[in-house]
């Protein structure tokens, strides 16, 4: 197993007890989280091996409030930011981070910084919102973020910490994604650098699911079931006309995870393309082909599409957006021409319906899974932040909140594995062919067991 390190980075000794500050009793008696309590990573277990040694680099730190703390809340100010592209849940999580502050600490000092990163930038001069309960206790109805989103600017890092300076920020809440969260590690490392005791806390938000060390991002389940309506629509389509075909595009620029889930989720889905696994168009085992043998057979096909499948069939625009992403072609354009085209020259009727729900799922406001996830995820922020916490971000990782160190965060991407049970689970449920290349010309003829690298080559990048 690859050892990983877990460990937190802190701003200082925990000698504040929240208990002794408040003029109200703790009743309840809290359940505070110890740091030396964690949760196991890697729970598997193969072989005849019945334990797994549980080594550092295998412990994760469980979040929860601390029974010490390292701000005194009273002179605490906290800022917010909401970084990237819109997602079901920011309003909540918001929501959330001020009413923890506010209630269970006594912290009164809330900015929104207004539409990310430039919110922190002299140059833009933009306002900033403060936050109180009664500004937000009604926002998790409303889709977006109160306090707006914007991609870029998160590599101005200097200026951001000269800013955080200059208010006396004590804490900043950073929601957003891969680059977001990028852009959060250079600012640890600069108020670092200053000598400032700044706890900057991650809260990992992409509706693509994608973020390594997290099991689930908020968003996530609000845009499967919004895409498995938009499924529902294109199967009714498909099925109620003469060779009926419904195209759907999902998000998923390098990740099919919303793909995968809503075929799971409406099984109505005959064909799921996804970035992780190349398909052919044309040829005896390719998609047109494929759907002109169902066509023949069941009068209806759907088809669903995540936004980065097949961009290899397209022009690159060699052009990238403010967070530093490429920006892709419109695949479902694409596989409406092309599958037009294709049944023309056949002389094939069609029916062919495309929906792109995308930016309706984007700024739709969180289903009641994503609302409850959304709260634990701000108020879980709140506590390692008063905890003198940086350098990190909330994640969900086998069904407990944790810490997981930004670094370990931006590694990598977390994407659909084509050998493991999800994509199985995917072919099983829409009957579609394992491969839709052309076959191999010779069989392989050698029984040596095949290494994984040598079948990714078969079918995935």
């Amino acid at each position: 197993m690859k050892k990983l390190d877990f460990t937190i980075p802190v701003l200082g000794k925990q000698t504040l007890q929240l208990s002794s500050m408040s003029h109200e009793k703790d009743t309840w008696g809290t359940n505070y989280v110890k740091d030396d309590q964690y949760v196991i990573h890697d729970i598997t277990v193969s072989g005849c091996s019945s334990t797994r040694e549980n080594h550092q680099h295998n412990l994760i730190e469980k979040a929860g409030p601390r029974e010490k703390i390292y701000f005194d809340p009273s002179g605490v100010r906290a800022g917010i930011v909401t970084c990237g592209g819109l997602c079901p849940g920011l309003n909540d999580v918001i929501r959330a981070i001020v009413m923890t502050l506010w209630y269970r600490y006594g912290t009164k000092q809330i900015s929104g910084f207004m539409y990310g990163y430039r919110g922190l930038l002299s140059k833009f001069d933009l306002p900033v919102m403060e936050l109180s309960p009664e500004i937000v206790s009604k926002i998790h109805n409303l889709g977006g973020t109160i306090i707006g989103a914007s991609r870029g600017y998160g590599d101005r890092v200097e200026e951001i910490v000269d800013s955080l300076e200059r208010l006396k920020m004590n804490m900043l809440f950073i929601i957003g994604g891969d680059g977001t969260q990028k852009g959060a590690m250079d600012i640890v490392e600069e108020a670092k650098r200053r000598n400032l005791k700044i706890s900057i806390i991650g809260i990992p938000k992409t509706i693509d699911n994608d973020l390594n060390f997290v099991d689930k991002s908020f968003g996530f389940e609000t845009a499967v079931s919004r895409a498995v309506d938009a499924v529902s629509c294109a199967h009714v389509e498909a099925h109620d006309g003469i060779n009926g075909i419904g195209i759907v595009k999902v998000m998923g620029r390098e990740s099919g995870f919303i793909a995968a889930n809503t075929a799971l989720a409406i099984n109505d889905v005959n064909y799921v393309l996804i970035p992780e696994v190349r398909f052919k168009l044309e040829g005896e085992n390719g998609l047109f082909a494929n759907l002109e043998r169902r066509l023949k057979t069941l009068n209806h096909a759907v088809i669903l599409v995540a936004e980065g499948a097949g961009q290899e069939y397209m022009k690159d625009s060699k052009e990238i957006d403010k967070s530093g992403n490429a920006k892709l072609n419109d695949i479902g354009v694409y596989l409406k021409e092309r599958i037009s085209e294709y049944f023309k020259k056949k002389k094939i009727d069609i029916n062919l319906k495309y929906i792109d729900p995308s930016y309706m799922i984007r700024s739709a406001p969180a289903n009641s899974n994503d609302s409850i996830y959304c709260t634990k995820l701000g108020t879980y922020a709140v506590h390692a932040a008063m905890a003198g916490k940086t350098g990190m971000i909330v994640s969900f990782i086998n069904s407990h909140f944790v810490h997981v160190p930004i670094h370990l965060t931006v590694s990598g991407r977390k994407r659909v594995d084509p050998h493991r049970e999800l994509w199985r689970d995917v072919i099983e449920a829409t009957g579609q062919p394992l491969l839709m290349q052309e076959r191999r010309s010779k069989p392989r003829t050698d029984d040596k067991p095949r290494k994984q690298s040598d079948r990714k080559d078969d079918y995935s990048k």
